[in-house]
């Protein structure tokens, strides 16, 4: 059975692969082009697969209305409306430009998630190499399949949907004409309680599916990422800032460079760590012979003297006969002379 897997700017993402991590950059530009240019650069040190953005802007995404449907009770952004929240965090459109050139500059692939049709035509324009269907868009089945028309690989968020929604987003990118698609597990809270993660849903959704899984993490941490990989996460994404106190909407929620650069690194090496099913011993392991126990003379034997556990004893260090065969040799007799220290072997022993 082949292994699912989709290709970013040449970079295969798969469960046999290390995993691909993406930098949210969001709204953490906190309204300043120089500091979106230095989240790309820092993302880049750090050692991310690769950046992502959102193209919107606020009369994309919502209507300058403020009734009651409109205004944003409890959590980071209480007390605005929708219009005020998405006016202060979009990513202007002029600024794309300039992002994509500067990370092509610093040979780190840029996406984005598009939030209506213009955005997707946008980035096409900017010839993006992939696209991100947020976990709010995941119902939004029209914009699924104009993102797929491009032909682009495609990562869907399943943020807030049921396992119908899935099903469903999946089938409009596959409908309008998607070949490499890949999921993420995903919970809408800003931050989201580890608690509430239920990673074991991502081997799951493994099985059913049968595409490239991973997980969009709004945890304050690289923990419930990092076991994400663990369980076949072959993406992670986290929101990323330069300073988690900036003020920003999404600042407080995200990582700092030193936290991406440990998520990087520790993610990786929880890949490696998975390896294979181990039947033989490692190449670690192979110089510690010596401090497994085996069977060894202990006192002086002549050729015919019989085996007993005052003349043959488990011991350190481990190049005899395991001690699992003592039985069988007690009581054997000895084919010629052996000194103490000596390791026994099959050979030096007459079996019946």
């Amino acid at each position: 059975m082949s292994i699912p897997s989709i290709q970013i700017a040449g970079r295969r993402i798969a469960a046999d692969e290390p995993p691909y991590i993406i930098a949210e950059l969001s709204a953490n530009h906190n309204g300043k082009l120089e500091t979106a240019l230095k989240i790309i650069e820092e993302a880049k040190k750090a050692g991310a697969d690769a950046v992502k953005l959102q193209t919107y802007t606020a009369d994309t995404i919502t209507l300058n209305c403020d009734s009651e449907d409109f205004q944003i009770h409890g959590g980071l952004w209480d007390g605005k409306t929708l219009y005020e929240l998405y006016q202060e965090a979009h990513m202007p459109w002029e600024w794309h430009k300039p992002l994509f050139e500067h990370a092509r500059q610093l040979e780190i692939p840029i996406f984005s998630s598009p939030f209506d049709n213009t955005a997707v035509d946008l980035l096409e324009d900017l010839n993006a190499p992939a696209y991100k269907i947020a976990s709010f868009e995941a119902i939004d089945l029209p914009l699924i399949r104009y993102v797929a028309s491009t032909g682009k690989p495609m990562i869907i968020s399943t943020g807030m949907t049921n396992a119908e929604e899935v099903e469903e987003a999946i089938a409009a990118a596959r409908e309008g004409g998607c070949r490499e698609l890949a999921i993420l597990h995903c919970v809408s809270g800003y931050p989201a309680p580890s608690d509430e993660y239920n990673l074991r849903t991502i081997p799951a959704m493994m099985e059913r599916h049968g595409l490239v899984t991973g997980l969009s993490d709004h945890t304050l941490d690289n923990t419930t990422a990092i076991a994400s990989v663990a369980l076949g996460a072959s993406i992670v994404e986290k929101h990323f800032t330069l300073d988690r106190k900036g003020g920003g909407p999404d600042d407080s929620f995200s990582l700092e460079p030193a936290d991406l650069s440990d998520l990087c690194r520790h993610a990786r090496i929880a890949w490696a760590a998975l390896g294979k099913v181990k039947t033989e011993r490692s190449a670690s392991e192979k110089g510690n012979a010596q401090f497994r126990r085996s069977l060894y003379v202990c006192k002086p034997l002549k050729k015919g003297e019989i085996i007993t556990p005052e003349n043959v004893r488990s011991v350190r260090p481990g190049f005899g006969l395991q001690p699992k065969y003592f039985d069988r040799v007690r009581g054997k007799e000895i084919k010629q002379d052996l000194e103490p220290g000596t390791a026994l072997t099959w050979e030096m022993v007459k079996l019946d």
